[in-house]
């Protein structure tokens, strides 16, 4: 029994031309080699698993060979390969160095391999320096990593840079379509398209994918098969998701959401991959955009089908909404939750239960239009009228008596009153005044009508109350009213009289506000109907508190003096 190799190994890159998805690169080093003109120190950068390393291994046998790529002769005692993760000191560099000054025994270069160089120390990179720089004429030196950033700038200035870019959802595609057809192994589009999309650039890891799905499903990889083994949302699943969306179906899309995390997805898997299926309608309802989907014939047809169905403003609501969700998700106490609401406001987007009730709003013009409904023309009078006599009253009760028609075919004239007051807006502050003001008048003619008791008190039973109220007040969170009500102690005055003195207006009028609430809550305490208050300004006490930083200061002074002491000895300020 032949012992397995995996297809990583099996399937590496020998020569140029079986490197996938990096033929700028490949083409710009033959010609290189071809023409003489290659560098001594070249730095290969980029992700993980697009053919940095075999490209170095590759170049490295064409340079002894004068650009032939014998498959037999690997000039093994010409390459040396060092992995800088573990051979990372300042002695692993200066053995390198001494390795370096001996000349090869054969072929014409020695090539130095270091894969994964910014594992070096920083003072590795500086013995390396030198050697890097003015390298001996035999030898040519082959860096690899994938995260350039950590290299420090002097090493960069001395390389010679190749950017390994991501190899393509296609490209991945085509390459393991190749590699089924000579394994004998029937695979579906999608089904390929999926392991491609999910090695996410990687070549390495579209065939550790692939190795494993073939390990499950045998000799025929199916959509389904590969979907259920890599633990993915297929297509098919958002795209039911959203039809149900779009039928505005909340209870069928909760139960969807519920079949979906029960086969063990998460929710923020969930989301993010419909945030991506609403991108991709939209990028699908333009033929000009339609190519930037990575996707199968197939579910091109399906995503095009689909966006039709979906308007412009749909989709860029929906991927806002969704990514929203997405990016709240880790921060969420309740994730399903929100994932669900989500969910509802998408389904709510072109249809809304309380949008659909008609009673109050006004019917705009369109609905008159095309039904035969006479028009009824209302035009303004020429004079105002001042006055009505008796004259104007009995023509007006003949035109009220006259049968009318059931569309009036004459202009109707409208009477126009010209002694009309100007009523305040509902949200000003003339208008919130003039409320307070009407509702103690109401109290006031309450009173008097109704004949309320108005049973004696002292001055004491009022305080008690007084403070209560400013305690409820408190309990209530309206500190600022109760601090200004703790400003002045109310004095009894004739007449149920309670009298306040503030040290400036702004006090009096927010008292002033308040004061039926105030009032209404004294006069059931007290029972007495006949309390009022008087409010006034007194600008003598105004000076007894303390409002500025010198004020403060002044009033610290006279309890403490030795402050001014203080203050002048150590040159301070307020």
């Amino acid at each position: 029994m032949e012992k397995f190799v995996v297809s990583a190994l099996k399937y590496r890159p020998k020569t140029f031309k079986d490197v996938v998805g990096q033929s700028a690169i490949t083409t710009t080093l033959e010609n290189a080699i071809k023409e003489n003109h290659l560098a001594r120190a070249l730095l290969f950068t980029g992700p993980r698993g697009v053919g940095k390393t075999s490209c170095a291994r590759i170049l490295a046998k064409m340079i002894n060979s004068n650009g032939d790529t014998n498959e037999n002769e690997d000039y093994a005692f010409n390459i040396f390969e060092l992995d800088a993760a573990s051979n990372n000191s300042v002695d692993d560099i200066r053995n390198l160095t001494d390795q370096v000054r001996i000349p090869p025994q054969v072929g014409a270069y020695k090539v130095y391999i270091i894969d994964e160089v910014h594992m070096l120390s920083s003072n590795a990179f500086n013995a390396f320096l030198k050697t890097l720089e003015e390298p001996p004429k035999h030898c040519i030196f082959i860096l690899a990593t994938t995260e350039k950033h950590k290299i420090i700038p002097t090493i960069l200035s001395r390389c010679q840079i190749f950017d390994f870019k991501r190899i393509t959802v296609n490209d991945a595609k085509n390459y393991l379509k190749l590699i089924a057809q000579e394994q004998g192994i029937e695979a579906e589009d999608d089904a390929l398209h999926i392991i491609a999309q999910k090695a996410d650039g990687a070549m390495r890891d579209a065939l550790s994918i692939f190795d494993r799905v073939v390990s499950f499903s045998g000799k025929n990889l199916t959509r389904q098969a590969v979907s259920e083994n890599l633990n993915v949302l297929d297509y098919d699943t958002f795209f039911q998701v959203t039809d149900l969306i779009l039928d505005n179906e909340i209870p069928a899309l909760l139960l969807q959401f519920n079949a979906i995390l029960s086969r063990g997805f998460e929710g923020q898997h969930f989301i993010a991959g419909l945030a991506s299926h609403f991108r991709d309608l939209f990028v699908a309802k333009s033929t000009q955009t339609l190519e930037l989907l990575e996707v199968g014939d197939d579910t091109k047809e399906k995503y095009k089908e689909q966006s039709e169905k979906t308007t412009t403003a749909f989709l860029k609501e929906a991927i806002y909404l969704a990514n929203d969700c997405d990016l709240k998700h880790k921060t969420s106490r309740n994730q399903r939750l929100l994932v669900e609401l989500c969910l509802m406001k998408l389904a709510s987007i072109n249809f809304d239960g309380e949008k659909k009730k008609t009673s109050g709003f006004i019917i705009p013009a369109a609905f008159f239009k095309n039904k035969n409904i006479p028009e009824i023309i209302v035009q303004k009078p020429e004079k105002k009228l001042e006055q009505k006599t008796s004259s104007d009253d009995n023509s007006l009760l003949e035109i009220a008596e006259e049968p009318q028609s059931e569309y009036p075919s004459k202009p109707i004239t409208p009477p126009v009153l010209s002694d009309v007051k100007r009523e305040s807006s509902g949200l000003s502050l003339k208008s919130i005044q003039k409320k307070k003001e009407h509702q103690i008048k109401q109290m006031d003619v309450q009173i008097k009508e109704e004949d309320l008791p108005s049973d004696a008190f002292n001055e004491e039973q009022m305080l008690t109350f007084w403070n209560t109220y400013v305690e409820i007040l408190e309990n209530k969170g309206k500190y600022n009213l109760a601090a200004i009500l703790k400003i002045d102690t109310p004095k009894l005055a004739e007449n149920h009289t309670i009298q306040l003195e503030f040290p400036n207006s702004t006090n009096k009028i927010e008292v002033e506000r308040q004061q039926f609430e105030l009032l209404q809550f004294l006069r059931k305490s007290l029972n007495n109907f006949e309390i009022s208050l008087d409010i006034s300004v007194n600008e003598t006490l105004e000076k007894k508190y303390a409002y500025t930083a010198e004020d403060k200061y002044k009033k610290l002074i006279e309890k403490n003096p030795a402050l001014d002491t203080l203050k002048q000895t150590f040159n301070l300020d307020l």
